[in-house]
């Protein structure tokens, strides 16, 4: 009896020990494998240090291999690699630590790549909780064949190529294989300077290094070049003013608009496109093309509302996006667009050309887009669920429902068959939001799309200070985090914009005429206050050691200061007459001015060092709108 129990009390300790050993390499693993079979009680012979220099080494040749290495200290270690593309699921790997040998068999050379990502975060683990690492399994597979993240550049930010780079590293570590720059006007068209002259473009010789950088890491950058909607960059010019659908205020369903969407009636808006798909497409190596056409809400208003009687506005869409597609084809690329205006005519759906490829958006948290999913599928199409960082029209974040959207459209798309997921970052209004605070987004989005478990969200501040900010304090990823639930304490409904990003923006409108900020309140933005403040005391206490942690700490101080006077005006408009701005005392318009001066001064000080110069006078010009209202 007694060696029964002595023999439960050790299986039982051994047993805790065990899960406490797994726990700790899991904390290392983003995204998280599909499965994984640890033996802690079986050790690997390696060197860690040394295996993890061999590592990088052959993941630059990323071919087959049989390598040993010979050591009379540590042993006998084998590093054994090959492809199997009958036995695996695309884009998987098996992965095979045994005491003397790491085996891997991948599907192709990108699930090899894929294998290496697993590997070095494992060994991270042993390198940084200096334990040795332990004999396992992994049989690793993503859930969407393709995974990709879209970075507005349109919207004021167009990011240096050191910047990018910085990106496309991360992302090639978390397994993405897709990445997108949406483009509207930045692209150096060599006939359009008068377009994108003061944006500081990105050039064709420069795309062609950022194309071959990605493939390196076996991401396909994809070109983006809106074609229909979101033209105002290009209307606003007399030169291309013809084009427009709408050159006069017309009255569309989000209120009155002008020179924002091409007259898909008039042939010189194809020719255009023609023109721009012939000069940009040839810069890169994919084979897709994301031609855009989301949110025409002018279409039918204006020049072409004659013609939408006759035919019907969903048909007139249809022509139209027909003609872009053969265009894109005779380029030799695949057509990508998005899917929110055909969804409005379903009965059009099954008359789209086969090759295109429909990209669902949705950036409510439930991700309500998926509901038309099955439409597409029902029509035989390809398609992609496209979720979104909710970064933008924030200042600091809005996680809660930026991280459920990111869940939802993983968990609904993988239930629809939806062949890839595509993650996006915009920058409307002025793209106020730093990269480091879209950073936990991108890289749970990366985690959900390769497979959507809940071990990605419960981690996320542990991966992010391990693999983003390098940060042992633990604080960097904490603060940042905790700022982006901080709107949450204002508790107004949710929306495209955080309470902080909607004060400075609709500071001229009234705050009881809008839904979300007719249910502002003082103790709301107190309470908002607090938690920003907060998270900044816990921000002084970080230590970053990444290569940019001074920009890290620096841009995200920024963002908060933006929230804390946003807040401030909020509070000082809540006890004015009407609620209006131009009702606050004198003596706080003064304070108010005081302090966003230099606030705007530091925004154009940060902006340069990841950004090029080009739409820092926009961005930075909205906020000093709102300076020089003060002084009225």
């Amino acid at each position: 009896m007694r060696k029964r129990l002595v023999l439960l009390v050790i299986l039982s300790v051994s047993f805790s020990i065990n899960k406490i050993f797994a726990n700790e390499l899991h904390n290392y693993l983003i995204p998280f494998p599909q499965q994984i079979s640890i033996d802690t009680l079986e050790m690997c012979n390696l060197k860690t240090e040394t295996i993890l220099k061999l590592v990088d080494v052959l993941q630059e040749n990323n071919k087959p291999v049989n390598f040993i290495l010979f050591s009379p200290v540590y042993g006998i270690n084998k590093i054994r690699t090959g492809f199997n593309n009958e036995k695996l699921t695309k884009g998987g790997y098996r992965l095979k630590i045994d005491k003397n040998k790491i085996s891997i068999l991948a599907y192709d050379e990108a699930a090899l790549f894929s294998a290496w990502q697993t590997l070095k975060q494992i060994l991270a683990y042993s390198i940084s909780e200096k334990k040795a690492v332990p004999c396992l399994r992994i049989n690793d597979f993503p859930d969407f064949e393709r995974r990709g993240f879209m970075l507005d550049i349109s919207r004021d930010k167009v990011p240096t190529m050191e910047t990018l780079y910085q990106i496309v590293d991360f992302l090639a570590t978390w397994k993405i294989n897709e990445f997108q720059l949406y483009t509207e006007h930045t692209f150096a068209y060599k006939n359009h300077q008068i377009v994108w002259e003061n944006s500081s473009p990105m050039t064709a010789e420069e795309i062609q290094i950022l194309d071959a950088y990605c493939k390196n890491k076996f991401i396909d950058l994809v070109p983006n070049q809106n074609s229909f909607g979101h033209m105002e960059n290009w209307l606003k010019h007399d030169k291309y003013l013809e084009l427009a659908e709408c050159p006069t205020t017309c009255q569309t369903i989000w209120g009155p608009s002008k020179k924002h969407s091409l007259d898909p009636t008039n042939p010189k808006s194809f020719e255009l496109m023609q023109e721009l798909y012939r000069e940009l497409l040839p810069n890169f190596s994919s084979n897709f093309f994301n031609i855009g056409c989301d949110e025409t809400m002018e279409l039918g208003l204006g020049r072409s509302s004659e013609t939408c009687k006759k035919l019907g506005k969903g048909r007139v869409y249809l022509d139209y996006l027909i003609k872009l597609n053969k265009a894109v084809n005779e380029n030799g690329k695949t057509a990508q667009f998005w899917g929110d205006i055909i969804i409005n005519h379903p009965e059009l759906i099954p008359e789209l050309p086969k090759n295109m490829i429909p990209m669902v958006w949705g950036y409510d948290a439930s991700f309500s887009a998926g509901k038309n999913l099955q439409k597409f599928t029902d029509a035989g199409f390809d398609f992609y669920v496209c979720p979104g960082t909710s970064s933008w029209n924030s200042l600091i974040g809005r996680n809660k429902n930026g991280f459920e959207n990111l869940k939802n459209a993983a968990i609904i798309g993988k239930k629809h068959g939806a062949k890839a997921y595509l993650n996006t970052c915009w920058g409307d209004y002025g793209h106020w939001q730093p990269l480091s605070v879209s950073m936990p987004a991108i890289m749970l989005g990366a985690a959900y799309s390769w497979n959507c478990t809940s071990k990605s969200l419960n981690n996320l501040e542990f991966l992010l200070n391990s693999y983003v900010f390098k940060d042992k304090t633990g604080n960097t990823a904490k603060a940042i985090l905790k700022l982006g639930y901080a709107h949450n304490k204002t508790n107004i409904p949710n929306g495209n914009a955080n309470a902080f990003h909607l004060l400075l923006y609709r500071y001229k409108w009234t705050i009881d005429g809008f839904y979300q900020t007719k249910e502002l309140n003082i103790k709301g933005l107190e309470n908002a206050k607090i938690e920003i403040i907060a998270a900044l005391n816990i921000l002084e206490s970080a230590k970053p050691q990444c290569k940019d942690s001074t920009i890290v700490i620096s841009e995200v101080k920024q963002a908060a200061n933006l929230a804390l006077h946003s807040i401030n005006l909020g509070i000082a408009r809540l006890t004015a007459k009407d609620k209006d701005i131009k009702h606050i005392s004198a003596e706080v318009k003064t304070e108010l001015y005081n302090e966003l001066k230099p606030i705007i001064e530091n925004h154009r000080d940060l902006w340069i060092i990841r950004n090029r110069e080009g739409g820092l006078n926009d961005s930075a010009g909205k906020l000093e709108k709102l300076l020089q209202y003060y002084k009225l």
